[in-house]
């Protein structure tokens, strides 16, 4: 095991020993509550970032930083503070539609919780997952083309972007195969959970995600 590895997986167990030991999570949880959007920008930048250093880790081989990992983490951050209100948007949504009849109410029980977390992250994942998605790999192209230099990355144009992203494996990858097959499921646990820890776990999730988009383009590089 490299040395990076292990800083790694001791990172992770920090952040999981602080979610568990009593005070801590206490302290956690009394944050999240009273500070909703900072905690959801922590979250975030920390986990998604230790999400994207994996993939790189697994797909180069080694460890390595990726390109203006500062405005990376502050990306990361900022689609964190959007899922603090997404979330409850969609939620929300989903609850009001299932009491008007506009979507089945199973009555009490876990039936009803179950079809509630399903919907709500059907709804959300097909809706606005896409534009996230867009929104995050433009502005890591942004970051890429502009060689992690802010005043590198202001002189980049939009039209330079557009052509450099690869469209086609996006699409039918990260959107139609990954939505369907990892996202719905995985956000339909996410929403079981009591709200406060929805974002933290799309947040472990993100680390998920890296790690099988890694794979996969591991997996095409050496079909080429």
């Amino acid at each position: 095991m490299k040395k990076y590895d292990f800083l790694w997986m001791a990172a992770l167990a920090a952040v999981i020993f602080i979610l568990v030991y009593p005070s801590t999570h206490v302290a956690f949880l009394s944050a999240t509550k009273t500070h909703p959007y900072i905690m959801g920008f922590i979250k975030v930048a920390i986990l998604a970032t230790m999400g994207e250093l994996m993939a790189l880790r697994i797909a180069a081989g080694n460890w390595r930083k990726p390109t203006g990992v500062l405005y990376r983490i502050i990306v990361w951050g900022f689609i964190g503070m959007t899922f603090v209100i997404i979330f409850d948007i969609f939620a929300s949504g989903v609850t009001a539609a299932m009491s008007k009849g506009l979507l089945p109410y199973m009555g009490e029980g876990i039936a009803s919780k179950l079809g509630f977390a399903f919907f709500t992250s059907a709804f959300m994942n097909l809706i606005f997952a896409p534009t996230f998605m867009t929104f995050h790999r433009v502005t890591d192209t942004f970051i890429d083309l502009g060689e992690g230099k802010l005043e590198n990355i202001f002189k980049v144009k939009l039209k330079d972007v557009i052509g450099k992203i690869d469209w086609n494996g996006f699409i039918s990858f990260v959107i139609l195969k990954t939505i369907p097959i990892f996202w719905i499921p995985a956000h339909t646990i996410t929403f079981l959970l009591a709200p406060e820890y929805r974002v933290l776990m799309a947040s472990f999730l993100s680390i998920a995600m890296g790690g099988i988009l890694a794979f996969a383009k591991r997996k095409n590089t050496k079909t080429i």
